[in-house]
């Protein structure tokens, strides 16, 4: 049985140029950018996977994935790309129930990336100095409902975690290297580093900072992706391509090197 729209569901809109568009059938009669004007509960007892017309405009309607959520979130600061996201799960084997500290909220991206593999049990630590930064992810995150599984702090990572036992702290900083001996004193053994920094100069001292501290399989990544364009002409890459954003630096928490 085709599962309908039911109230307080958040929903996701694709049009024909993939644009995907996060609304919350709870929420009001507003003007949503590339959708117009529209009370979201009409999308109440809605089929998923129907294609319905709003306006002049047609789109998908289906139940959103976590790269939904992350592509149609509103943005205040630069994201952490999905390839990137992905990266961060796998390398630091983030799974239901670990709690998991990230420093630099931006617009939520990876904090929604985060929360839904750490939930239903886990939860999510989340630093920023910036109070307007928080109050904007959280906003993503309630549309993403996800919020139960993420508390906040207005706080300088660098000045210390008041955390303990934790299985991956995740830093989006300008200067991780300065969180480094917080952070291997606040993870568990076995627990992972992660750091995102766009500078290979960050890279570099950051790293010289964790091999002073009993850390293993210290290692750096750059995720650079192309998609193929496949059609009944044949195939070839596309002309664009997701080049460089930032690189990933991963190490894994040990009580003697």
């Amino acid at each position: 049985m085709n599962k309908q729209v039911q109230p307080h569901d958040t929903v996701v809109l694709i049009d024909a140029n993939l644009r995907k568009i996060l609304i919350d059938t709870s929420g009001k009669t507003d003007k949503i950018g590339g959708v117009g004007v529209i009370d979201p509960a009409s999308l109440v007892g809605k089929t998923y996977g129907e294609k319905l017309t709003i306006g002049s405009k047609e789109f998908w309607l289906l139940v959103p994935s976590v790269q939904d959520k992350l592509q149609g979130l509103k943005r205040k600061a630069q994201i952490i790309l999905p390839r990137d996201a992905a990266q961060i799960l796998m390398h630091c084997a983030i799974e239901p129930g670990h709690r998991v500290l990230e420093a630099g909220i931006g617009s939520g991206s990876l904090t929604i990336a985060l929360a839904s593999a750490v939930s239903p049990t886990g939860t999510v630590f989340s630093y920023d100095l910036r109070e307007e930064f928080i109050e904007h992810a959280m906003k993503n995150l309630t549309v993403a409902q996800l919020t139960k599984y993420v508390t906040t702090k207005v706080k300088d990572v660098t000045e210390g975690i008041d955390e303990h036992d934790l299985d991956a702290i995740i830093l989006d900083i300008p200067t991780p290297w300065a969180a480094v001996g917080h952070s291997w004193t606040a993870l568990k053994v076995g627990g992972y580093l992660c750091t995102y920094s766009p500078l290979i100069s960050q890279v570099e001292q950051t790293v010289r900072t964790i091999i002073t501290h009993p850390f293993i399989e210290c290692k750096t990544f750059e995720n650079i992706q192309r998609e193929m364009i496949v059609s009944a002409h044949g195939t070839r890459p596309s002309f664009e391509m997701l080049g460089h954003t930032g690189y990933l630096t991963f190490a894994r928490k040990v009580l003697q090197q």
